[in-house]
């Protein structure tokens, strides 16, 4: 399997209090499938569509029983190395790099703004098997309440390259990686409740928009935004029912003309 480059999201995970509740939730929602608990490893359980391996839950360990968020994680090359440049860029380390096992070597970072995120240094676990095909991951957006941090942080540890959005009525960035687009970073406004913290809004492939939501809210998850149709697809944003946030996208169905974007010197 080739490399993912350096910064690039490879995989995504999310601490439960009832893991079963959300296996329950995920594999009716999303169609997935799970694999046997590694106690090893925390009860570790992997996620699969169609087979493939695209994500992982997990319990809390003790004392850390909070607000259930899926975390999104950045391929590294050389996880020690990344460690050091997010502290040289103002970040802080919540998790110093660990090594898993043969699997491969993590961290959890914060950024200057709050954003949580992971670095993973694929060993015999590279990360996601699939990606943007109903039930994997397809994209993930940055929201912050300090834009300014944020695009200065993460360009600086995974040399993105920046790109904004040429539309008043948002503040919204794409980091690139090559030619391609890596994430997206939006300003959260005052229409976020000052309780909500930053973080990164996972979305997952569906076929269908409006099916994924309605069976995500008869399991008792909650809309946050949308279905609403889109240059890049009908998706919307939920809540899982232990409040986990994360996004649903059909990019089949879309709507309108791409946005402008502007290189950012």
């Amino acid at each position: 399997m080739a490399a993912t480059p350096e910064g690039a999201p490879c995989w995504a995970d999310a601490m439960f209090t009832d893991v079963e509740g959300a296996k329950r939730f995920y594999g009716d929602v999303l169609g997935w499938t799970f694999g046997e608990s590694s106690s090893e490893y925390g009860n570790y359980t992997e996620c699969y569509s169609d087979g493939k391996a695209v994500a992982a839950v997990v319990p809390p360990p003790p004392g850390h029983e909070d607000r259930s968020q899926w975390c999104l994680y950045l391929a590294s090359p050389d996880a020690e190395a990344t460690a050091g440049r997010i502290r040289e860029a103002g970040g802080e380390l919540l998790l110093e790099p660990m090594r898993i096992g043969d699997y491969g070597t993590m961290c959890l970072a914060r950024d200057p703004g709050g954003v949580v995120f992971g670095v993973w240094q694929g060993g015999r676990h590279q990360g996601f098997e699939a990606t943007a095909v109903p039930g994997a991951y397809c994209w993930a957006e940055i929201f912050t309440r300090e834009p300014a941090k944020s695009d200065a942080f993460f360009p600086a540890v995974f040399s993105y390259r920046s790109q904004q959005m040429q539309d008043d009525r948002m503040d919204f960035r794409v980091y690139r990686l090559g030619d391609g687009p890596a994430l997206g970073r939006m300003a959260m406004t005052e229409e976020f409740p000052p309780e909500v913290p930053p973080y990164i809004n996972v979305y997952f492939a569906v076929a269908d928009c409006d099916d994924a939501v309605a069976r995500a809210t008869k399991l008792g998850g909650v809309v946050r935004f949308g279905p609403v149709t889109t240059p890049f697809g009908r998706f919307a944003a939920l809540s899982d029912p232990q409040g986990a946030t994360f996004s649903v996208i059909d990019t089949t169905t879309t709507e309108g003309r791409m946005p402008e974007v502007a290189d950012v010197s």
